[in-house]
């Protein structure tokens, strides 16, 4: 996937995100004295990444269900528009029963399919997102707070894996409270549904597990929405953002534009993938307004 399709312009709307409140967790941080070229930036990363995947042990996963939504938006949305329509979709909750996590904003690169905003939450099981469709409550926000503002959108839905901890189940903590939320939807081809994509998300999963100082966190799946198969598969990858000295975006740049993940996708989905769909979102602490 050439870098230029997730790195472009943005549309013109308003920057307004939000994440989880600020909670006390690990600081990751980084030296780059000495390091005064891009290049040799990136090396470094390569290096303590793979150092630190190296040592970690390895950690006992759960099972949890992952909800995309992807929405268009109107060309005249207001900002005020926008942050009720974002605020009410961020709320929601505190409303019902079963959202683990949540994280939506404005899409920051152009995409062919034209979607401006993005939702993400985080489920226990099917049976919540199952009730969360038809919750009342979502469906007066849809009715009154999103769809006057939009005119088209799309949900996928997948079972994935985390690691077994609190923060990591309910993206909580300092290095979740900054980054960029990169969302990768796909449409495999139907001959090569089964082992190969299996292989082909296995290995974008490995490569992500060898950067943890640019990848907080990487879940997968297959989309299990019946009423929304455009796409087959999605992959939510969370980047680091140590604003300290690189912009949040940077570290999708770094990713997306390395050796490893380029030889991935050339060997493992470009024979396979009939359609697919990369957007990204910066993520800021709740009500951060961002000018």
């Amino acid at each position: 996937m050439p870098l230029e399709a997730l790195t472009s312009t943005a549309p013109s709307f308003p920057h307004y995100r939000r994440q989880n409140p600020t909670t006390p967790s690990r600081h990751v941080s980084f030296d780059v004295s000495g390091f005064n070229t891009r290049r040799n930036w990136t090396m470094k990363v390569k290096a303590c990444s793979k150092i630190e995947s190296s040592s970690f042990p390895v950690e006992k996963k759960r099972k949890v269900v992952e909800h995309v939504c992807l929405l268009k938006a109107k060309q005249a949305l207001s900002d005020e528009d926008e942050n009720d329509m974002l605020d009410y979709l961020y709320t929601s909750q505190y409303q019902m029963r079963g959202i683990v996590a949540v994280s939506l904003g404005r899409i920051s690169n152009d995409n062919v399919e034209n979607y401006t905003h993005a939702v993400f939450m985080r489920f226990h099981t099917k049976e919540d997102v199952a009730k969360f469709y038809e919750n009342p409550f979502y469906l007066k926000v849809l009715k009154e707070h999103v769809m006057p503002y939009c005119h088209d959108l799309v949900n996928v839905d997948y079972e994935s894996e985390v690691e077994d901890d609190m923060l990591h189940i309910f993206r909580k903590g300092e290095e979740f409270n900054y980054g960029v939320e990169f969302v990768h939807l796909f449409a495999f081809d139907d001959s090569a549904l089964g082992a190969s994509v299996e292989d082909a998300l296995a290995s974008l999963e490995m490569l992500a597990k060898e950067f943890p100082s640019l990848v907080v966190q990487s879940t997968r799946g297959s989309n299990f929405n019946l009423s929304s198969k455009e796409y087959t598969h999605a992959v939510v990858t969370r980047f680091r953002s140590c604003r300290s000295f690189f912009k949040s975006s940077e570290a999708l740049e770094l990713f997306v534009g390395s050796t490893e993940y380029k030889d991935v996708w050339r060997s493992k989905f470009k024979l396979i993938t009939r359609k697919t769909l990369p957007i990204h979102f910066s993520v800021d602490p709740v009500g951060k307004e961002v000018m």
